[in-house]
């Protein structure tokens, strides 16, 4: 289909959908709890005559499929499209007029217009009389720490069912043919609106946590050389740790230790006899995720001992390394380009610390993620901006008119021929 009338039917769209995306972000739920926005979906897609399945992953989950039209199509796997729809606990602070109506809870990472946006790719596709691939649009709950990727993954997700093959429904969550390739896309406050951009290899990093409780002796905090002191311990801790980053791997190496809360004590008179550790670690590569967790345990544990006191660790892992796969990249990078053009088409040049449930996709099947940006030109610091609030800050929203290029760009990896 030619660019120009893609781009009418998704601008006549645009109206409707920004209206949508609106009202999801007016009704926020945290992860798992998400049945208002499955409802919404459902009902968009039963209005759109789109067969779909849902109630996945513990009860959020939603999967359609929209079979190719063209003949001799069909055996080749459908390409999946991906939306998180989860909210964070965080207080809204935007004074939008549709701003959070659930107290406590918001949308604060731009998961409203993730699934706005592929409602809008359900809405354009199911219009098109001709598709040449068949399409998987998998719209997924609890990407906020819920690993509903992950879910949705074992549930069977992207291995279609047998009514694609002749037979009955599958029992799995899947529906059509058995997925091929995935794509997934993030609002991106530091890329400008109307640009998309990726990379090959890893985009996000693994993201696991630790909690480490140090524990001592309790005393009269007059007296001090009758407690084996857990504050002075854990300090000594949170000191050690940075140097897993400054010592224990090359300086070129990306490897992020933060110490995000610390907790202890219950009077300004007592030494306490316990504090706790929190934080996060962030790795780009499994063998730099080993050692870090490696390094980490040795310190926490050998500095308290110095200290007199006694640590006891427990450790979290968290999302894998999102790593986007060279072919499905490279056909993301083809079609964003003849969609848009070379000017707002950009190659991420290096990983982003923070991470994403998508990447347990790319275990299954080659998988792309790519951000899709939200910074209005005058916003732009290289233009004298101030920039747009980031991701999971209460001042942040996601831009309405950036979904006219997310949409473009989904439809366009859906509809192109191989």
């Amino acid at each position: 289909m030619p660019n120009q009338r893609l781009r009418q039917i998704i601008r006549e769209a645009m109206p409707e959908l920004t209206a949508l995306r609106h009202d999801l972000h007016a009704h926020p739920e945290l992860a798992y709890q998400e049945r208002r926005t499955a409802g919404v979906v459902v009902r968009e897609l039963t209005r759109l005559g789109i067969r779909h399945r849902a109630g996945l992953a513990g009860g959020t989950g939603v999967v359609a499929h929209l079979p190719a039209t063209v003949p001799g199509a069909d055996g080749r796997g459908a390409i999946a499209l991906r939306a998180d729809m989860d909210a964070l606990p965080i207080v809204e602070r935007t004074g939008a007029a549709y701003a959070s109506t659930t107290p406590g809870v918001m949308h604060a990472c731009g998961h409203d217009g993730h699934t706005a946006n592929l409602l809008g790719v359900a809405r354009v596709l199911s219009t098109l009389s001709e598709r040449p691939n068949s399409v998987t649009l998998v719209f997924q709950p609890a990407e906020e720490g819920g690993a509903g990727g992950r879910r949705l993954c074992e549930e069977g997700v992207l291995e279609g069912d047998d009514a694609s093959r002749g037979g009955g429904e599958g029992g799995g969550a899947g529906l059509g043919e058995p997925v091929r390739v995935i794509y997934g896309l993030h609002g991106w406050p530091q890329l400008p609106l109307g640009v998309v951009g990726s990379r090959v290899g890893p985009l996000l990093a693994a993201t696991d946590g630790f909690t480490v409780t140090v524990k001592g002796t309790q005393a009269h905090a007059a007296y001090p050389h009758l407690a084996r002191d857990p504050i002075v311990a854990a300090a000594q801790v949170v000191g050690a740790l940075q140097t897993i980053t400054s010592r224990s791997v090359g300086p070129l190496e990306s490897v992020v230790v933060t110490v995000a809360t610390i907790a202890g004590g219950t009077a300004r008179n007592i030494i306490p006899e316990s504090v706790r550790l929190g934080g996060t670690v962030r790795t780009l590569t499994p063998g730099m995720r080993v050692l870090a967790k490696e390094r980490l345990f040795a310190i926490a544990e050998h500095t308290a001992r110095a200290m007199g006191c006694e640590a006891r660790i427990e450790w979290e892992e968290g999302y894998p390394v999102t790593e986007n796969e060279k072919g499905a990249t490279g056909r993301f990078f083809e079609t964003a380009r003849r969609a848009l053009g070379d000017a707002r088409v950009c190659k991420v040049d290096e990983p982003t610390m923070g991470g994403e449930d998508f990447s347990y996709y790319g275990h299954h099947v080659p998988a792309c993620f790519f951000m899709l940006g939200l910074c209005p030109p005058e916003r732009m610091p290289d233009r004298g901006g101030a920039g747009y609030p980031s991701l999971h800050q209460p001042e942040f929203d996601f831009v309405d008119a950036a979904m006219e290029t997310g949409i473009e760009v989904m439809c366009g990896l859906a509809l192109e021929r191989d």
